[in-house]
C-alpha cells in the first residue's frame, strides 16, 4: 500500500476540519471547531488503480501566513489549499500562501478548494476566482456541509499525487 503525505491549508475558517471531517467520516457539525497545531487523520482509497492511504494533516489555519510550520509541511506528497468563497479576502491570503509553500516543498501537486459552495446567497469569490484560473492553478467548488466536490477533490489530488492529473 502506498501512503501520501497531504496538508489542508488555507486562512482561519476557512473549513479546513469540516472538509476533512466529511470526506474521511462521511460527516458534517456545523459547530466551529478550531484547530490547534496540527490534526492527523488517514484514508485508504483507489487511485489510477492503486490503494493509497492518504494521511491528512489538517493544519491549523494561519491569518499571519509567515507562522505555518516549514516542519508541519514536510514530507508532504501533495497539498488542498482552501479558501471560503463567501470571504474573497481568503483567496488572496491563498496566492500568498501557495507562494510560500513552494518556496518551502517546491512545486508539489496541489488543488485550490473553493469551500462554502452552498452559500450561494453569499458567495462572493468569482472575481477573485477568474484571476486565479488564469494562473493555471487547478480548482473545485466545494462544500463541506453537503458534500459536493469533497470526495472529488482528495481523488484528484491523489491522482496527480501518483503522475496522473486525474478528472
Amino acid at each position: 500500500m502506498i501512503h501520501k503525505k497531504i496538508c489542508m491549508v488555507g486562512a482561519c475558517g476557512v473549513g479546513k476540519t469540516s472538509l476533512v471531517r466529511r470526506f474521511v467520516e462521511t460527516i458534517f457539525d456545523s459547530r466551529y471547531q478550531t484547530t490547534i497545531g496540527v490534526k492527523i487523520d488517514k484514508k485508504s482509497i483507489q487511485a489510477n488503480g492503486q490503494d493509497v492511504t492518504l494521511v491528512i494533516w489538517d493544519l491549523a489555519g494561519e491569518d499571519d501566513l509567515a507562522q505555518v510550520r516549514a516542519s508541519h509541511l514536510r514530507g508532504a506528497s501533495g497539498y488542498l489549499l482552501v479558501a471560503d468563497g463567501s470571504r474573497k479576502s481568503t483567496l488572496a491570503a491563498a496566492l500568498d500562501l501557495e507562494r510560500r509553500i513552494r518556496g518551502v516543498l517546491g512545486p508539489i501537486p496541489f488543488i485550490l478548494l473553493v469551500n462554502k459552495s452552498d452559500l450561494t446567497d453569499e458567495w462572493e469569490a468569482d472575481e477573485a476566482l477568474a484571476g486565479i484560473v488564469r494562473l493555471g492553478w487547478p480548482n473545485l467548488r466545494t462544500s463541506a456541509k453537503t458534500g459536493n466536490g469533497v470526495e472529488a477533490a482528495f481523488q484528484q489530488l491523489a491522482c496527480r499525487m501518483l503522475g496522473n492529473p486525474g478528472d
